[in-house]
This record gives structure tokens, sequence and C-alpha cells, in this order.
């Protein structure tokens, strides 16, 4: 099985629909960036053995909320796929509160604003 295959069963698994919607965005102005992103990131890094797919999520979120609240569109996305690899509401809140040692109060604070909207999405 190719990376993009790989990829592509993991990314409909976490995000239903991501390679699509980018494909709709952006596809005019980059061709294949959809597939690319879907080849590189979930083929190639999260598919890759070493680290379990719940603790790549917590790296990922814990990142994306150091570097701030312009990252919210990708947080979200990163929170939800976080819920389906296994991390509870409490982990993920207590990976964005530990950021902020990091990326400072505001962006664990933004971060957490993220968090509430996925789990507030979660319980309709």
């Amino acid at each position: 099985m190719s990376t993009y295959d790989t990829g592509k069963t993991l990314s409909e698994e976490l995000n239903p629909g991501m390679e699509a919607a980018l494909e709709a965005r952006y596809g005019d102005l980059l061709p294949g960036m959809a597939e690319g992103v879907v080849d590189f990131a979930y083929g190639r890094q999260y598919a890759r053995p070493g680290l379990p797919l719940r603790d790549r999520y917590i790296a990922t979120i814990a990142a994306l909320t150091a570097l701030g609240g312009q990252t919210a569109p990708q947080l979200r996305v990163n929170i939800a796929g976080g819920r389906k690899a296994g991390l509870s509401r409490t982990e993920i809140a207590e990976t964005i509160w530990q950021m902020s040692l990091y990326g400072g109060f505001p962006a664990a604070i933004n971060g957490l604003n993220v968090a509430l909207e996925v789990f507030e999405m979660e319980d309709e």
C-alpha cells in the first residue's frame, strides 16, 4: 500500500472529507496540494510506527497551541482528530494548558476556547 493510500484511509477515519475540502478550496490554485497533505501528513507522519497516534495528537495539539491563535482552524481539526484517536477532554485540556508555559496565557486560553467549541459540537 502506498503512503498516499495509507494516508487516505487514516485521514478519512480521523477527518472525513478533509482532502475533498482542501481540493475544493485550493485545487485550482495549487493542483495536487490536497493529495500532498494526505500523503505527507497522514501517510508519512501520523501513520509512522514508533509513537502511538494519540501521542502524535498530543504533540500536534501542543505545538498548534503554542503557535498561537492564528492556528485555531488547524487546532480545531486536530482536537477532533485527537478525540477520535482516544484522547479524553481532560488530556486535551491539560495539553493545552501546559502550553501556557511556552506559548503564553493568551495562546493557552485561545486553545482552550477552541477545545470548548469542539466539545460543544460533540455534545450536539
